[in-house]
């Protein structure tokens, strides 16, 4: 990644250089052009000294021109871009008024005030330069009109030169607020400039540790898959189920579990394969969950596989005895719906911690007055204990072991709590169990998955806009 570079100091100097250059070089063009124009004025309005005036104006816009061509030179000294053709005007106009007579001087008194006036709106320097341009003005005047003019000094007030000397003045502070208007504004603007380039430098630091955050967390990603029952050995077992699984955070707390296990030979009777499988649900979501979820699933493929263990209640006992111990120094734990199908006859075994599972069927083993089958659907709820795995290393804990007799065309549910817990919907509430359940209800008989699509596309509609809330894990197995 290309780091940004700041500069030490923010260079209000430079930039304001470069602002009145350009507005000089303007001004020093238009004096250029427009001085020579005005000796077109000059040939109608006063032609008994249009040959004087023209050889002042071609003075001063040859010392315009010169200006102008050496800007090159002058991009650190703006001023002296226009301060030529100021000075050279000004003293040009004081010599005109001082051969000039009393109805003369008075056309020619806007020209005077029109240079102040436009110094004042277009000039950016210093206020000694402006005191120069007054002064040195003025004192051209005094000495000129002492020189040349008839006029004594009350006619030369009275008919625009006092005016004249009030908006000289006036140009002196107007250029010295413009300026400094500039200035601040420069400032400012740099400032903000460079406030930005701070920001964008810890956004851009920002995001490169966000990346590698994430770029972490997504090689989590990879380990927790890794972790997972390949959905090619669940295949092979189960035939019609799904497994909608939908992490929070990338990585997720909650994980599912499949394995198979020959049951114990009895009574003549040889020993048969089963189906285990959990639900589980880790405390947190994000990397604490998923290294919760890496923890327990290594502890559950250990006890499952022990010869001692006979049920998912007894896995579920000792499972809770290992998990205590590893995490010893923790009080967070794990719910979790553990259970074994055995497909052949038509038998579930199941145990929870806190999580209960679900059966939905249709009866159809009452039959009405007149022979036919009820044929109602109803849910049967198996329920957990209500103790969590390894939140209490106090006591030793045994899980109930629950055994179902199953029916051809019932629908076995496991799952965590996120899918009801989430908040949605147009009051922004709970899902609840009591709409989880009526969902179930109502989809059960269809594939797993079609139920699958339906209850995804569900929680999205739920949720809206809304964050998800926790890891979504629901498990089901059509018979």
């Amino acid at each position: 990644m290309t780091k940004r570079t700041l500069n030490s100091k923010v260079d209000w100097v430079t930039e304001l250089n470069a602002t009145a250059f350009k507005n000089h070089l303007l001004i020093a063009r238009v004096g250029l052009v427009l001085n020579l124009v005005f000796a077109i004025g000059d040939y109608f309005n006063s032609p008994a000294h249009f040959t004087d005036f023209l050889l002042f104006r071609i003075v001063v816009s040859f010392l315009t021109l010169i200006a102008v061509l050496l800007k090159n030179k002058l991009v650190h000294h703006p001023e002296i871009i226009v301060l030529i053709p100021v000075l050279g005007i000004s003293i040009q106009n004081a010599y005109m008024y001082s051969v000039l007579d009393g109805a003369e001087f008075q056309k020619h008194t806007f020209a005077y005030i029109t240079l102040f006036v436009a110094a004042g709106m277009f000039i950016l320097w210093k206020p000694i330069y402006s005191i120069i341009v007054v002064a040195a003005s003025l004192i051209a005047s005094v000495i000129l009109f002492w020189m040349n003019s008839p006029m004594v000094l009350s006619q030369i007030l009275i008919n625009g030169g006092l005016i004249t000397l009030t908006v000289a003045l006036l140009s002196i502070l107007q250029i010295y607020i413009r300026t400094n208007l500039t200035k601040k504004e420069i400032i400012s603007r740099l400032a903000l400039a460079e406030s930005n380039d701070q920001l964008a430098i810890k956004n851009e630091i920002i995001e490169e540790k966000n990346k590698d955050i994430k770029d972490s967390i997504n090689y989590a990603l990879n380990i927790q898959k890794a972790i997972l029952p390949p959905f090619e050995k669940i295949d092979s077992v189960m035939k019609d189920y799904f497994i909608l699984y939908k992490p929070k955070d990338i990585v997720s707390g909650d994980f599912y579990w499949f394995d198979t296990k020959l049951t114990t030979p009895r009574n003549n009777e040889p020993a048969q394969e089963v189906a285990v499988l959990a639900a589980v649900d880790c405390t947190g979501h994000g990397v604490p969950g998923a290294l919760m979820s890496v923890i327990g699933s290594t502890i559950l493929n250990q006890t499952i596989n022990r010869a001692t263990v006979n049920n998912p209640g007894d896995a579920l006992s000792q499972f809770n005895k290992k998990v205590s111990e590893t995490l010893s120094s923790i009080k967070d734990g794990m719910d979790m719906a553990l259970c074994s199908i055995n497909f052949e006859k038509l038998e579930l075994q199941y145990a929870g911690a806190n999580n209960p599972l679900y059966i939905v069927r249709r009866n159809t083993s009452d039959l009405l007055a007149d022979g036919k089958v009820d044929g109602k659907i109803e849910l049967i709820e198996i329920k957990a204990d209500k103790q969590a795995i390894g939140a209490d290393t106090a006591k030793t804990k045994i899980f109930t072991n629950h055994k179902i007799k199953l029916e051809k065309g019932d629908a076995i549910y496991l799952f965590t709590d996120g899918y009801a817990d989430q908040f949605g919907g147009e009051k922004g509430k709970k899902f609840k169990y009591s709409k989880f359940k009526e969902l179930l209800i109502e989809n059960h008989e269809k594939t797993a998955r079609e139920q699958k699509n339906i209850l995804d596309n569900h929680f999205e509609k739920w949720k809206g806009d809304l964050e998800q809330v926790d890891d979504i894990l629901v498990i089901g197995i059509k018979v």
